[in-house]
């Protein structure tokens, strides 16, 4: 199945977004497009770093479902 391509924009702005952080946590993170949704995956050192995560992509202001999978060690 491909990807629509606003997914896919949506996709990459997200990704760009959590690539230029100035939290290293944030830069190692993974966001994908898993049926219409975008999923951040990875791990980060604190709950803090993960809320973060979710409200810097939610601040491009996209209509989209996000689901918040990251690993808090």
């Amino acid at each position: 199945m491909a990807e629509s391509p606003e997914i896919s924009s949506i996709e990459e702005r997200a990704q760009s977004a959590l690539n230029g952080s100035q939290i290293f946590d944030l830069r190692c993170l993974c966001v994908e497009q898993c049926n219409g949704n975008l999923v951040i995956s990875g791990s980060v050192s604190q709950f803090y770093h993960k809320q973060l995560a979710q409200e810097l992509i939610l601040a491009l202001g996209e209509d989209i479902e996000l689901i918040n999978s990251i690993h808090v060690q």
